[in-house]
């Protein structure tokens, strides 16, 4: 295949473009670019939350609340997503008699696992604050909980956002997981589109490399500009 035959053949990609955008929405369920940057925000924010939550509790509980904290984040570092996604779908249902939507079983997946990761990026930050800050708060009244809220956390956020960055980079990445429960996010449009057209793959599938790339850069980008005015401010 020449580069001019390269370039032709992504015209099956410009024919489908609205559909692998955003599906058959209106008519339908939004799906495609639009579901999975969906899934990833919402999996971001919460597994940012949990993470920081968890995090906090790593510096704060002691004894067996802290080893069971240490074990449920051990546990989700160890599992992969595909794992956990095709067991929170299939067993949750099994177990407490309930449906579970597979949009939101990917997205808690993703942002249970992710928290575990964000969870010791903040215990690292913290405990790298020094001592000196922790009895210089105290020592203007401050109760435990308000200086870990507005002196440590602050400090501990700042310096590892980058490790946020490449958790939330992750989760976008890990998204695509979502089609062993049949979400129709992009990769799973894609590989529709490739089975219905049965020519061009290789077209398809770098534009669906192009666009994680444009996605994933951007946000990287972003929150590096984001971090360069805060530490300025």
């Amino acid at each position: 295949m020449d580069f001019s035959q390269l370039i032709k053949g992504f015209d099956v990609v410009w024919q489908n473009l609205d559909y692998l955008a955003w599906g058959n929405y209106p008519d339908g369920p939004i799906s495609g670019i639009a579901l999975t940057l969906l899934m990833s925000l919402a999996a971001i924010v919460l597994a940012t939350g949990l993470g920081i939550i968890a995090g906090i509790g790593l510096v704060v509980l002691t004894s067996w609340p802290r080893r069971i904290l240490v074990t449920i984040l051990a546990f989700l570092q160890a599992i992969p997503i595909i794992m956990l996604i095709f067991w929170s779908y299939f067993l949750v249902p099994v177990l407490f008699q309930i449906d579970v939507p597979a949009i939101f079983t990917v997205i808690m997946a993703l942002a249970l696992i992710g928290a575990a990761y964000i969870a010791y990026a903040v215990f690292a930050g913290m405990i790298a604050i020094t001592d000196e800050q922790w009895q210089a708060a105290y020592s203007l009244g401050l109760k435990r909980q308000q200086v870990i809220v507005y002196i440590i956390l602050p400090q501990a956020i700042r310096m590892m956002m980058p490790s946020f960055i490449n958790q939330w980079i992750s989760l976008i990445k890990d998204s695509s997981l979502a089609y062993i429960v049949g979400v129709a996010e992009f990769t799973f449009l894609a590989t529709q589109v490739n089975n219905r057209v049965i020519v061009n793959p290789t077209q398809i599938f770098l534009f669906v490399i192009a666009v994680y790339f444009v996605i994933c850069w951007s946000l990287n980008f972003a929150a590096s500009r984001f971090i360069k005015q805060y530490q300025l401010s």
